[in-house]
Order: structure tokens, then sequence, then C-alpha cells
């Protein structure tokens, strides 16, 4: 469906209210095929601003709960955005998948690999889909990314990595004041906290569960030092918390091995000082592309010095212009809007067209899971000392023969 023109209406339910989710149901009230038919929050407060913004900007007056199961209860929804803590996504999904509603994730890791299999489980059960809203893999870089990877651009794909590099020091430190559920994961566990906004993307690089899969994984972790530092400093209003023992290893790299030969690297990195990065690279046997200086090297297109047998960087501007996805021609046209660059918009959309079309979620439940399951591998193999951990076929198989079912623009396969 051309962006910009919409099919018809979709009755949700919203469950979680705080920043991420306020912002986001804002976007989806924006939408002319969206109908917002629940909301629910923990906190009161929540649900009364969500409330006034819907009445300010004319939408009808849904019904809100304090309570997720009034909304996972009701008969006039087929589906709900869940955009609660990390540790309650699947539990809310699994619920909504019961009475036949159709669940999209927030991203974040997982707290187990049980609660997986438990979701693809409920799922092929029920027959009911689940997508989770990778923002990350409509951004504009990387679908041109992609599209340079399918275009053969850099060759056969050996290497790539990516990273979660954002300095969270005063928003994890302050999660108690700000309502924040991270605060919980960074003093009690020591993991690749939130591995997919640079895995989902990568994944699609690979075709991972499209006739690739990542085959086992080593983790390793830096002390945890930066979020202490900044706790002692800025927490002394609550000692217990300033003083207390943080498990998040400031910097934690896992090295995936997949079964056609390529390796990946994630870096997770965010109670130190730094500028926010994805730490994007992808290498192939024709070329190299790096995020943080923005930077490409094409085999017989960049400049070699023949007097030193040097081969030199290009800035990456004339290449994503070049090969610049038809999603975000029309995208540019249309007009950008929603967070994050629109790639939130792009994400929602995807969903919503799916759900009209009766066709399959562009990130079904099994990237969701592969993806997430890396949370909770990385911190059993830095429990035991970075041994391999195998990562589990959430596909029974069909990895082997899969194709990407999911139709139109936002498709993220071949």
């Amino acid at each position: 469906m051309k962006l910009g023109t919409f099919g018809r209406k979709v009755n949700l339910g919203v469950i979680g209210l705080g920043h991420r989710g306020y912002e986001q149901m804002k976007l989806l009230a924006s939408m002319e095929d969206v109908v917002i038919k629940a909301i629910s929050d923990n906190y009161p407060d929540r649900v009364q601003r969500a409330l006034d913004h819907l009445k300010q900007v004319g939408r009808p007056a849904p019904f809100a709960s304090e309570s997720a199961d009034d909304v996972l209860n009701r008969k006039d929804i087929e589906a709900v955005v869940i955009m609660t803590s990390w540790e309650t996504h699947f539990p809310l999904a699994i619920k909504a998948i019961k009475n036949g509603i159709k669940p999209a994730l927030e991203v974040g890791g997982s707290s187990s690999v049980q609660e997986c299999w438990d979701l693809v489980n409920a799922s092929e059960t029920y027959q009911v889909p689940v997508m989770m809203l990778e923002n990350c893999c409509y951004g504009e870089e990387e679908l041109t990314l992609l599209n340079m990877v399918r275009q053969g651009v850099f060759g056969e794909l050996v290497h790539v990595r990516g990273a979660y590099e954002h300095d969270l020091r005063e928003e994890v430190g302050k999660g108690d004041i700000i309502r924040h559920y991270r605060q919980h994961h960074f003093l009690t566990r020591n993991a690749e906290l939130y591995p997919t906004h640079e895995l989902g993307p990568i994944a699609r690089y690979l075709d991972i569960n499209y006739g690739n899969r990542m085959l086992y994984l080593t983790s390793m972790s830096s002390k945890a030092a930066g979020l202490s530092a900044w706790m002692k400093e800025h927490r002394q209003d609550k000692p217990e918390l300033a003083n207390h023992q943080v498990n998040q290893g400031d910097v934690v790299v896992t090295q995936i091995m997949c079964a056609n030969g390529e390796t990946i690297v994630l870096t997770h990195d965010c109670t130190l000082p730094r500028p926010y990065s994805r730490g994007g690279r992808i290498q192939g046997t024709k070329g190299i592309w790096m995020e943080d200086n923005r930077s490409i090297y094409i085999d017989g297109r960049s400049p070699v010095n023949p007097d030193h047998w040097t081969h030199e960087w290009e800035k990456d501007t004339a290449y994503m212009e070049e090969y610049r996805s038809d999603l975000w021609k029309d995208y540019l046209d249309f007009g950008t809007r929603g967070g994050h660059g629109g790639m939130d918009y792009l994400v929602f959309r995807a969903f919503i067209e799916a759900i009209q079309q009766g066709t399959a979620f562009p990130i079904d439940v099994y990237d969701t899971v592969t993806w997430r399951v890396i949370t909770t591998l990385s911190e059993q193999s830095i429990a035991m000392g970075s041994l391999p951990v195998a990562i589990p076929d959430f596909t029974n198989g069909k990895w082997l023969t899969r194709r990407d079912e999911a139709v139109g623009e936002y498709k993220l396969g071949r």
C-alpha cells in the first residue's frame, strides 16, 4: 500500500504508556486507519495523560484501565501493542495470543530461554502471529545497506558488527525516580541486555532464519565501574542505591558464529561517557562499510594510491543516495514523521498493513525470539567464563527452507 493511503480500520489496544509508550500511542493515533479501543498502564497519571491527548486530537475515548488483563480480555480489539518493561513482554503477548489477539512487542532482551519457547509454542498452537517492533530494521541507513547487500555491492558477506553504545547513566541511575524499568536489569544482570537494534538489521543482511542461522555465541564482560561511579556521585539521596553493587559490566562483547560461516560481533556499552552509536560494520569479499566514521571502501571503485599500494576510504554519502531503498524514496516524498528519524512510523505501518492484508509479519515470532534470546545466552556465557553457548533453532529446521512470506514495501527479505 502506498504511503499516505490507508486501508480498513484496525482496532488496537495499547499496553504501557510510559515515555516511549505514550509517544508511540500518539503516533498510532495519527493514523487514519487505526482505532485505539483500549489502553492501560499501571500508573493512573499515565492513563489520564493518554486520555487527555486522544481527546485533544479528536479521537473517541477508549476503554482505560490500570490492568493489562482488562485490555487483553476485550473482544473489540484484534491486535495489541505492548510497550511495558522487558520482562513483561512475553507473558503479556502469550495472554494476547490465547485470546486471539495479535501482539506487537517493543524491543528488548529475554529473561529466559523457556519464555522464548513458550512464545513460539503459543503462536504455533493458537495460529496467532507475533511481530516485534524493531524500528532499526526500517532505518534509512539500514534499508540502504540491505539494498547494497542484496545487490552484491559488498560481495559475499564474511563479518558483520553492530552495537548499542549509548550513555544511559542518568536514565538508568534515576530509574526509580522516573519509573524506568532498566535500572533493575543493570543492577542484577550481566549480559548483552539490548541486542535487537543492531542484530535485527544484521540478521536480514545474513538471511538469519531464511537459509542461515546463528549456531553459538561467546560473551565477555568488562568490570562494572561507570554506573557505580555515577550513582555514588549523583544518588546520595538514596544511600542504598548509591552503594548498591552494579552487576552489569560497562562493555559486553558477544561473538556469534553462523551456519554459513559468517561471524557477528555485538557490543553493549551503556554506562560510560560516549556519543551514541550502533557501531555498524559490514565486510565482504568486495568491500567494507563502517558507521562511526561514515566510511566505505569498494574494491574496483574506491580510490587506491598507486605510489604506496594503499586503499583509501570514501565517505558513504554518494552510496547512500545511489542505493536508497524504494521504501525510503517513497517515504521522503510522503514526508517522514514520528520518532527516531521516521523509522517508528514505518515499523508500525508494517504491522498495521500486514493485519489489513492478512499477510505474514516481516519480523515474525521466530525472528523475535532468535534475536531476543541473545540476552539470556550471553548472560550464561559470561557466568561460565565466556564458554560457548548454543543458540536454539526456534524454527525447528524451517530455516533451511523457509522463505519470506511478507509482501509489499515493508518486506525485509529477498
